[in-house]
């Protein structure tokens, strides 16, 4: 197994939290909790600025994720080296990355 000393994981770009109603989420998060609402993709994603970190809520998107818990997601600069690299780590995947969207 081959490390990458130089590489390794900081910044967060986005966190996820699952939702089972997004309309009751956005009205809760926008409207009580005062936070700043980007963007909506109907049905099923919403997403809100944390002082430049992007949450995220969603349906889940298959029963196994559908659970109390959040994702992270890290920003990287080269996507698939830092997903070769960990997995070279032994770092486990359920997939690989894929692009589902550009955000500036």
């Amino acid at each position: 197994m081959t490390f990458t000393p130089e590489f390794s994981l900081s910044t967060i770009e986005q966190i996820a939290v699952n939702a089972q109603d997004i309309d009751r989420a956005v009205a809760f998060y926008r409207d009580k909790l005062g936070m700043k609402h980007l963007f909506s993709v109907p049905p099923s994603l919403a997403f809100f600025d944390c002082d430049g970190v992007r949450l995220m809520l969603s349906l889940p998107p298959k029963p196994e994720f559908d659970h109390e818990s959040s994702i992270i997601y890290f920003k990287v600069s080269d996507i698939q080296g830092a997903y070769a690299t960990l997995a070279e780590r032994g770092v486990q995947f359920e997939e690989a990355p894929n692009l589902c969207g550009r955000h500036g």
